[in-house]
């Protein structure tokens, strides 16, 4: 799943008349390098949310994007690698986005049985959604495993800690910042963890970290460190500054 339902109010003016997910970075969409990722890694179905300005990423994307070797949009059916796309659109059903947790409970139907979850609007052009990850974490009976980063400036206390067994750690303080790049599977989102019904039909608002915390204090939330490059890319400075070498 890739979240792209959010306003992007720090990056304003540039998310007045475009949502954050298709402002580019390096010559694509930011949401595109996310897709490519998961397509190279033989994960083509994505469940996409939106809200603000979502008809616009319909519109981009469509159902069954897919790129010629050099990152580009193509509609050619000979393309080697193409996403099919499912859009769980909360700006239409509920008039804005769910935050997190709602936004994930919303489209839990839609979802398989373990999956990954990606913010639409941070840049990781490095990162490999791996199966042999995908596969460990299926096995390995825990209900979340995250990947943190060092803390950027923006966020020097971090969000959350890491021991030594490879354990995500709640303190409040930390030296890690979550990449919003994670595993999960159902049953993380099932009662009494979450008191969202599956499909999520009241429209409840709910932020993922207080579950995510109550999680980590029973040791059922895995986390590792991704050392490659990332960016929150949270306000025009941040996409300014990865794209100042673009050609």
């Amino acid at each position: 799943m890739v979240l792209a339902a959010g306003r992007g109010e720090r990056m304003r003016p540039l998310t007045d008349t475009r949502p954050k997910p298709l402002l580019e970075v390096r010559g694509k969409p930011l949401m595109q390098w996310h897709l490519e990722a998961l397509a190279r890694s033989g994960f083509p179905r994505v469940v996409v949310n939106t809200a603000w300005l979502g008809s616009q990423i319909e519109s981009h994307f469509g159902l069954a994007p897919a790129w010629d070797g050099h990152g580009a949009l193509s509609i050619s059916e000979q393309a080697g690698m193409g996403s099919q796309l499912v859009y769980s659109n909360e700006g239409r059903d509920f008039g804005g986005a769910l935050e997190t947790a709602g936004g994930i409970a919303r489209a839990l139907p839609l979802l398989d049985e373990v999956f990954w979850v990606v913010a639409g609007d941070v840049y990781a052009s490095g990162f490999a959604f791996a199966p042999d990850a995908f596969e460990r974490f299926a096995a390995s009976g825990r209900l979340a495993h995250l990947w943190l980063v060092p803390n950027p400036p923006h966020n020097p206390r971090g969000d959350f800690g890491l021991s030594t067994e490879g354990l995500a750690l709640s303190r409040r303080e930390a030296a890690y910042t979550f990449s919003t790049i994670a595993l999960y599977r159902k049953a993380f989102f099932a009662a009494p963890r979450c008191a969202i019904a599956p499909g999520n039909p009241d429209g409840i608002k709910a932020p993922l970290a207080p579950m995510l915390r109550a999680a980590m204090d029973n040791q059922q939330v895995g986390a590792e460190l991704y050392a490659g490059a990332w960016t929150d890319v949270g306000t025009p400075e941040r996409l300014a500054e990865l794209n100042k070498d673009t050609p």
